[in-house]
């Protein structure tokens, strides 16, 4: 039986097997067949259910269709009208082909033009009944008549008249093979069909203490508007069916996270004593003092760690605010009580930088730190599972079964947001229910920390260590080329290095793009009396450990690279940066590149080498990063430009796909759905009052985490 659909017995046609659930495949519904359903496979759809559960992008009022008279200048207008001729006609100049078609009706004519699309002719037969919608303009020639350019198009039966026309009609996003009008027409059979097999799953109180309409309902009016027909409303998402639909996805989202850490609380964690001797030798041996928010967020790990109950703590904060140190006195409370602590990267070089820098801080303590990582030539496997190594760092290597912890205390994930809720889950199944502490570099909108790690306890590093100066950005172009060099000069003049960040390895004429490798050679050109070094992501991994050690040790002045160096490598020396086709990186990956400077007590320069024309999403990111060097303003900002879509990697965070819930927009709801969610988890942690809302949960969350064990 289906999530939110009820099994149908007894439906007998030669289209449909004889037990029809939401799981039955798309193909035997009815207009689809095995052609059609790889079609719509494209977007997404496979069974029945998800036919019902494919909503519009968005809305177009033709309630009210305008004769052509009454059409009005730069207006949005549809019309409903006729074919008097179509005809291709090709320009004398630039023979450029423009399909052109003149149509009427009672009132007057229509002309409308697609350029370079002759294929058209085909779709349009004198007479025939069409739906024209676009923006209405003046022939720029000769001033007299109407005209669109591009316009929607529809074409027109008897029998669907109802379905396109005369309504708030719903535009779905489709694919090549299979066109609006057609996918429309198979979603209104299958909600006209089916719809009566949708059930109600939420409990009855939150629907009522909600005020929300029935998901049947909701289901019928998000697709086909007739009680609610506001454009505007349904358009921003802000309707009673949609409030709905966006509460449920939101609160199964937050039901599994609340379940997730109801679980975690019932079970037995380890308790470790604040012993501090390691870690009062490890505080003295620094060379700074913890800033307030360290001591703060320790304070907050400790009591975590005290308690009974595995603990489960995110560390996020800006690039540099030291949530490495805070991260290794966490590991040598651990290894004071006689376990061993690990440290999960997601790429190689991090680990790698991580394993250099913990070894050398830890070695004096007389404790073994050991590097897994599949590119690791001698994989220390048996100094793990015998316990000889105490502190461990590592790749994705760490969750391999052949890897065994003698007694494993702490696990630590860097760069969460490159790893999954199962890639958490494996790395607890190494020990008895160890500790769990995720640091990010990434700084999080509250909403989406909300969204993605419901699950776990979050502390926030709001302060930079002492003398750390804020990197001064400046946006350049092509022309500006020269000053820009000079920059560089009067850098590596003071005895500082300099990073150069390619987005390509390669040159690529598709997209004519400068690469790292020809980049690379003009700046030996340029600087010919500089040590230049050149590191991307198909070098062979010692080759690359030895250019940035190269470069971290002082011996290259100037390192070319693809963004290998997002993650992972610190060189207070290195002051400036320049990053060729700003335009080109997201605004959290020219962030992250940003914080690799700016580590020493001197001033610092990021470089983005823009080159026009760009979007007017490159143009905010460029001066987003020219505004503001706060990483949770950046991160605000970017969810604003990119949307809620897949910001955060919800595929890979192993998170349910949110499909018509907008983080931002629907922010309101998030937090009513969470408090319900968290509740009804605290009440009821094995839902056993509610096996359709239990049922529905276990397939929203399949293939990702047991959440809840009967």
């Amino acid at each position: 039986m289906n999530n939110r659909i009820k099994n149908l017995k007894g439906v007998k046609t030669s289209n449909f097997s004889p037990r029809i659930s939401g799981d039955t495949h798309a193909q035997y519904v009815k207009g689809v067949g095995p052609v059609r359903a790889g079609l719509l496979e494209r977007l997404g759809i496979k069974t029945l259910e998800d036919i019902l559960f494919y909503f519009p992008w968005r809305y177009e009022d033709r309630k009210n269709l305008k004769k052509i008279c009454d059409l009005s200048y730069g207006n949005l207008e549809t019309t409903l009208c006729e074919v008097v001729s179509a005809d291709v006609i090709t320009t004398p100049r630039k023979k450029m082909k423009i399909f052109e078609l003149t149509v009427a009706d009672k009132t007057g004519f229509l002309k409308s033009k697609w350029f370079n699309q002759p294929y058209l002719k085909k779709y349009f037969k004198k007479d025939q009944k069409l739906i024209l919608s676009g923006v209405v303009k003046g022939n720029p020639y000769t001033g007299i008549g109407l005209e669109m350019e591009n316009p929607e198009f529809e074409l027109l039966g008897s029998e669907d008249k109802f379905i396109h026309t005369s309504r708030i009609v719903p535009v779905y996003k489709a694919t090549e093979g299979i066109s609006q009008k057609q996918l429309r027409t198979l979603i209104f059979n299958a909600i006209d069909t089916y719809s009566f097999l949708i059930e109600e799953y939420l409990p009855e109180y939150i629907i009522k203490k909600n005020n929300l309409k029935p998901l049947r309902w909701s289901v019928k009016e998000a697709h086909f508007p007739e009680e609610f027909t506001d454009v505007g409303a349904l358009n921003n998402g802000s309707g009673p069916a949609h409030k709905r639909l966006v509460f449920d996805e939101l609160f199964m989202l937050e039901l599994g996270l609340a379940l997730l850490k109801k679980r975690e609380t019932l079970e037995r964690g380890i308790s470790f004593r604040d012993k501090n001797d390691l870690v009062n030798k490890f505080l003295a041996g620094l060379p700074f003092e913890l800033t307030r928010a360290q001591k703060r967020i320790l304070d907050q790990v400790r009591a975590d760690m005290k308690r009974p109950l595995p603990m489960n703590r995110l560390v996020h904060g800006d690039v540099g605010c030291g949530k490495t140190v805070v991260a290794l006195v966490s590991m040598l409370i651990v290894v004071e009580n006689g376990y061993q602590a690990c440290l999960m990267a997601p790429t190689e070089i991090l680990a790698g930088q991580h394993f250099i820098n913990i070894r050398r801080m830890v070695e004096g303590l007389g404790l073994k730190a050991a590097l897994l990582t599949s590119g690791s030539k001698d994989k220390p496997v048996d100094d793990i599972s015998m316990g000889k190594a105490q502190i461990i760092i590592g790749t994705h290597a760490l969750i391999q079964e052949k890897v065994k912890f003698r007694n494993l205390g702490l696990a630590v994930i860097d760069e969460q947001h490159r790893f999954g809720v199962v890639q958490r889950a494996s790395l607890r199944t190494k020990g008895l229910n160890p500790d769990i502490l995720i640091m990010t570099a990434t700084p999080i909108p509250r909403t989406l920390a909300m969204t993605l790690y419901g699950d776990l306890d979050i502390s926030i590093i709001d302060e930079l260590p002492a003398g750390r100066k804020p990197v001064i950005t400046k946006v350049f172009f092509p022309s500006q080329k020269d000053g820009l060099y000079s920059s560089i000069k009067r850098e590596l003049s003071k005895g500082r290095q300099v990073y150069i960040v390619y987005p390509l390895i390669e040159e690529s004429e598709k997209l004519d793009l400068k690469s790292a490798i020809a980049g690379a050679g003009a700046f030996e050109k340029i600087f010919p009396e500089r040590k230049i070094g050149l590191v991307h992501g198909k070098m062979r991994h010692d080759e690359r450990e030895a250019v940035m050690s190269a470069f971290k040790s002082g011996d290259i002045d100037l390192l070319v690279s693809t963004t290998v160096i997002e993650v992972g490598i610190d060189v207070p020396n290195a002051s400036l940066m320049l990053i060729v086709h700003a335009e080109r990186f997201g605004l959290a990956q020219l962030h992250q590149l940003r914080g690799r400077i700016g580590r020493g007590g001197y001033d610092s320069y990021c470089l983005l080498m823009a080159y026009p024309p760009f979007s007017d999403e490159a143009k905010r990111r460029l001066k987003a990063m020219e505004s503001t060097g706060d990483g949770f303003k950046i991160a605000e900002e970017d969810l604003a430009i990119r949307g809620p879509g897949d910001f955060f990697g919800t595929r890979q965070s192993g998170l349910p796909e949110l499909k018509i819930a907008n983080i931002i927009r629907d922010m309101g709801v998030l937090e009513i759905s969470r408090k319900e969610a968290f509740a009804l988890a605290d009440a009821e942690p094995d839902l056993s009052g509610h096996p359709l809302l239990k049922e529905t949960l276990q397939k929203k969350w399949m293939g990702r985490l047991e959440l809840i064990k009967s």
